[in-house]
């Protein structure tokens, strides 16, 4: 995705507040071995692709006065209450140095699970998204979530995802739970109450 925005001279709250009103975001692009650049970008652009899942998890073109780099989105920060994007930050990557990110899971064969089709289960989402290191140009939009062979009473943890070449998940030692499959109560009593039923006749 191309990002467009423009090198900005002043700072402080007053300059924030005078971009903000004439319609524009400030923001910061860091990393590397250049210095850090105060930049602003259109604030509808911006705000439209806040919404889209890939802004978050794909290396972006930001041109900046003409000139592309390729970035990360790092932060960026919304008002309280009010549809208004207050400041974002960016990366610089290095295409040979590994990158850590989030990404988002998607979640895919639920409905021909065991743990649905026998049993008439909940698959409930624990996670939506996990860490991942890779190299930059491996970097996926997401990662699908195979749930056709979770069954009742049975989790999904990240050790059980079938990650890209290149990308490993990054879990600081904990193998976290990413799905899990159970039963809802009030269908455990009615199946139980069916089977009383069934044993009296």
């Amino acid at each position: 995705m191309k990002v467009i925005a423009f090198k900005r001279e002043l700072q402080g709250s007053g300059a924030s507040r005078r971009l903000r009103t004439s319609g524009q975001t400030p923001g910061i692009v860091y990393g590397g071995v250049e210095a850090p650049v105060l930049i602003s970008l259109d604030h509808n652009a911006l705000y439209h692709a806040l919404k889209k899942e890939v802004f978050h998890s794909s290396i972006l073109d930001l041109e900046i006065d003409g000139v592309s780099q390729q970035v990360l989105l790092r932060d960026f920060q919304v008002h309280a209450y009010k549809q208004l994007v207050l400041h974002a930050d960016f990366q610089r990557v290095d295409a040979s140095q590994p990158i850590h990110v989030k990404v988002a899971l998607h979640f895919a064969n639920a409905d021909v699970s065991p743990a649905v089709k026998l049993h008439g289960a909940t698959i409930s989402h624990v996670a939506n998204e996990i860490e991942v290191a890779c190299l930059p140009g491996q970097l996926p939009e997401f990662i699908t979530v195979d749930l056709s062979n979770i069954d009742v009473g049975h989790s999904l943890h990240v050790a059980d995802l079938v990650l890209p070449a290149g990308v490993t998940a990054v879990t600081h030692g904990n193998n976290l739970t990413i799905a899990t499959a159970s039963v809802p109560a009030g269908h455990v009593a009615a199946e139980a109450e069916a089977a009383a039923e069934a044993d009296k006749k």
